[in-house]
């Protein structure tokens, strides 16, 4: 999903708050013994003043769901094992959805993701009271929610009836985004008081300084490429998810509709090309092949999304990986979740000279003087 006047991404229903420290090089630690309900894999807490009370407004934030489901009032979310129990139960094969999941689990953990995110920790949107409710990945505010570590996510299609449509692409667009989602729940944090305010101090490979200046400016208006962290982060995650549900949609022999779901279909596995993209920004044609506004609603939103997050980051993999674009996409994968940037800076520096991250990524305004508060 991309929110207006913001970094595309899909985790922005809690805004990132501005990062106190500088770099990557700040203490970080991981309690012994915290469960691993309250912080994910590679989530850590940096200093090691206010570590108790800091554990404690973690554990506030993450202990209820209200504040997520409170944002969609008429949209009914059910915890998402008890969801595909109830659609497998009334005859609808889940199948290509349990596919990705035994195929997504190895790959995450070759890129350094020891535990993949809870299915009890994904609210699906089920049903919706509002008439001509469409759901589906490009759903207006959800997403994974870092500070409650829950995922918010509706199911594709209609949504009066409670029950897909369409069993197999709903399948599909529900693994897509939990393996996006899944991404970011492992990817790499670190998180400190302010006040009594938690804030982020560094996210897989981006930082903020205190007074909230990004590491990487905003890619320009209309640009093909990106040069912003969160956009590579973004397009990251989300090429990887579309990479499994590519191969689910292949082994369960899903094949390409028609109308809309043709443009979900080719969205969920990677296929949409520039020609997908210029349709979906007509509204005239999104309106055409929609059931309902919603639907044309989340088609335009499906465009956008593409045009500036996955259109630009396939783009940066073949400028700057070339015919190594799988390795760059790896290795870029792995420092959002490790947090460390080492092997990444050396890829970079070995094919394109010294300090090639820097002269990618880093804005000229990031080290200058402090703005006032």
């Amino acid at each position: 999903m991309v929110l207006a006047g913001g970094t595309a991404r899909r985790d922005a229903g809690v805004a990132p708050a501005p990062d106190s420290g500088q770099g990557p090089h700040r203490l970080t630690l991981r309690p012994v013994g915290v469960s691993p309900r309250l912080l994910a894999p590679n989530e850590h807490l940096a200093g090691t003043a206010d570590v108790g009370r800091l554990l404690e407004r973690l554990a506030e934030l993450r202990a209820t769901t209200d504040t997520l489901t409170e944002q969609h009032p008429s949209v009914t979310f059910r915890p998402l094992p008890q969801a595909l129990r109830r659609w497998e139960a009334a005859g609808l094969d889940m199948g290509p959805f349990r596919y990705g999941l035994a195929i997504l689990r190895p790959r995450y953990a070759a890129l350094g993701l020891s535990r993949a995110m809870p299915l009890g920790r994904v609210l699906l949107g089920v049903r919706s009271s509002t008439p001509g409710a469409f759901g589906g990945f490009h759903y207006p505010n959800q997403g994974y929610r870092h500070l409650q570590m829950y995922a918010l996510i509706t199911a594709y299609g209609p949504m009066s009836a409670g029950l897909p449509e369409r069993p197999e692409l709903a399948a599909l667009d529900l693994l897509r985004a939990y393996a996006h989602d899944c991404l970011h729940y492992g990817s790499y944090r670190s998180y400190r008081l302010r006040g009594d305010e938690v804030i982020r101090t560094q996210y897989g490979v981006n930082f903020r300084r205190h007074d909230g200046r990004t590491y990487s400016a905003p890619d320009l208006a209309g640009s093909p490429t990106t040069r912003n962290l969160g956009v590579v982060m973004e397009g990251a995650c989300d090429r990887e998810a579309r990479s499994i549900t590519r191969h689910a949609a292949a082994q369960f022999g899903v094949t390409q509709p028609e109308g809309i779901d043709r443009y979900a279909f080719r969205d969920v596995t990677g296929l949409l090309d520039v020609a997908d993209t210029e349709d979906l920004a007509r509204e005239e044609l999104c309106a055409a092949v929609a059931p309902s506004p919603a639907a044309a609603t989340l088609l335009g939103a499906m465009g956008r999304y593409q045009a500036s997050v996955n259109q630009r980051y396939g783009m940066f993999l073949d400028e700057i990986g070339r015919t190594e674009a799988e390795d760059l996409h790896a290795t870029v994968l792995t420092a959002v979740i490790s947090g460390v940037l080492t092997p990444l800076c050396a890829w970079l520096r070995d094919r394109h000279g010294p300090k090639a991250f820097e002269a990618l990524f880093l804005s000229p305004a990031y080290f200058g003087p402090v703005r006032p508060a």
